[in-house]
């Protein structure tokens, strides 16, 4: 704007001021620190760190305890047995370890190793008269004259880690125990501990496991 006799303008108020020396220093400084900072990142990767020979770390293997087959009432066993014939065996399976056991087969006594029988399920108390050195006449189905005779279970159980979900693990037998025709009359409507396994065949480590309850079998 023209003022009249003064021979120069104003400069209106709403005008917006020329970038002076300061803005036009942190611009610069601003874009420099950028370039530079862009710079080193770039000059860092070039610095290739090599390995020493030898360079390692240190795990542990966890230890190896064994399960524990024990018998149970529940879930109630629905074949039963009778002179001749065969019945379930139920049981519970608890594992110890860290990590999933799986079972493929289970290791039986002789055919002369005999059950016990009890009053009730509970296990307690001995039926008078059916006893493992009356004899019972109840065995292990499959069992052979010689101790430790393997027979491979129909599906492999697994038991879940200790602590985990399926352990302890319910399983049913179907048809594994046996009773001979000769079993005593005292054996009628009687609970039997079947005779002590002599082993299994088992694996440890990472598998899914098998949900309790669960049936399985031996049929050879």
């Amino acid at each position: 704007m023209w003022l009249p006799g003064s021979g120069r303008t104003s400069t209106p108020a709403h005008a917006a001021p020329r970038p002076g020396r300061s803005t036009r220093f942190k611009v610069v400084s601003m874009v420099c620190g950028i370039l530079l900072a862009g710079v080193g990142a770039y000059a860092a990767t070039n610095w290739v760190v090599g390995l020493n020979g030898g360079s390692s770390g240190e795990g542990q293997s966890g230890t190896i305890s064994n399960v524990t087959i024990t018998a149970v009432a529940v879930p109630s066993a629905t074949n039963l047995l009778y002179p001749g014939g065969t019945g379930d065996v139920v049981v519970t399976i608890a594992n110890p370890n860290p990590y999933p056991v799986t079972i493929t087969a289970i290791q039986l006594p002789t055919n002369t190793t005999y059950a016990t029988g009890y009053t009730t399920s509970a296990l307690t108390t001995t039926q008078a008269g059916c006893l493992a050195a009356t004899p019972s006449d109840v065995i292990w189905n499959f069992s052979t004259a010689t101790s430790g005779s393997s027979h491979t279970l129909t599906t492999p159980l697994t038991v879940g880690a200790s602590g985990q979900a399926n352990n302890p693990l319910a399983v049913t037998l179907t048809n594994d125990a046996s009773m001979t025709a000769a079993s005593p009359a005292a054996c009628a409507a009687t609970y039997f501990s079947l005779p002590s396994l002599t082993g299994i065949t088992a694996t440890g480590g990472a598998a899914t496991s098998t949900t309790t309850p669960a049936t399985d079998a031996w049929t050879s």
